[in-house]
């Protein structure tokens, strides 16, 4: 299981958060976004991948953000095209698609996908893309039909690890590789905070999850 920590903002708590050594981290390339990211991304460790997060977002628009900021992947949470991932995924970047869910799923919708990204997100439907600060049914992904690995998104937090743990010992949590973890940990000014991270990593470890 691997740890991504999405909507970094400021320097030195990029630098903080970068301690912990998530896999991934997240910068949202998205202009309505509270956690909108027009800064500098300050060095860390190459073995923290750099996500951009985009919504429709043109492909000379993505491809800036990728060579200005050295982007290991993206992560498209808008009504993109195959064809745009395939363009995407030309860059040699890792490619994640994003589908919302809330109490259903018609899973029909990711085969055009199958081929052209490496990995889905699975996160909550709400009025905006992404962040909407609470989790959806997890049992939906019981009826999960691809052998892609999936990060797992949606409003978790500190106060979700007891439900996190059992959907993790269930079958359907078989290909769930990465967990996202944004709004529930922030200060309110959106800062990160590094001791409930800490703390939310050290449990995924004892329980054996995280290695």
């Amino acid at each position: 299981m691997k740890l991504k920590i999405c909507g970094m903002k400021n320097e030195n708590n990029i630098l903080d958060v970068a301690e912990l050594k998530p896999s991934y981290m997240g910068f949202i390339f998205y202009e309505k976004s509270p956690r909108y990211f027009n800064g500098v991304i300050p060095e860390i460790s190459k073995d923290i991948n750099k996500i951009g997060v985009f919504v429709n977002s043109t492909f000379d628009y993505i491809r800036g953000k990728v060579e200005k900021h050295d982007l290991q992947g993206v992560q498209l949470h808008g009504d993109e095209t195959p064809e745009l991932c395939e363009r995407l995924k030309a860059l040699e970047i890792t490619v994640v698609k994003v589908f919302s869910i809330k109490n259903q799923f018609d899973f029909k919708v990711l085969e055009p996908f199958e081929d052209v990204c490496d990995y889905y997100l699975f996160d909550t439907k709400g009025k905006e893309p992404g962040g909407n600060g609470y989790t959806f049914n997890w049992n939906v992904l019981k009826k999960y039909p691809s052998i892609k690995p999936y990060f797992l998104s949606g409003g978790i937090g500190p106060k979700e690890m007891d439900s996190l743990l059992l959907f993790l010992k269930r079958p359907e949590s078989e290909l769930c590789c990465t967990l996202d973890l944004n709004s529930k940990f922030e200060t309110a000014s959106k800062i990160k905070d590094t001791a409930k991270l800490k703390a939310f990593k050290q449990k995924l470890v004892e329980a054996n999850y995280i290695i």
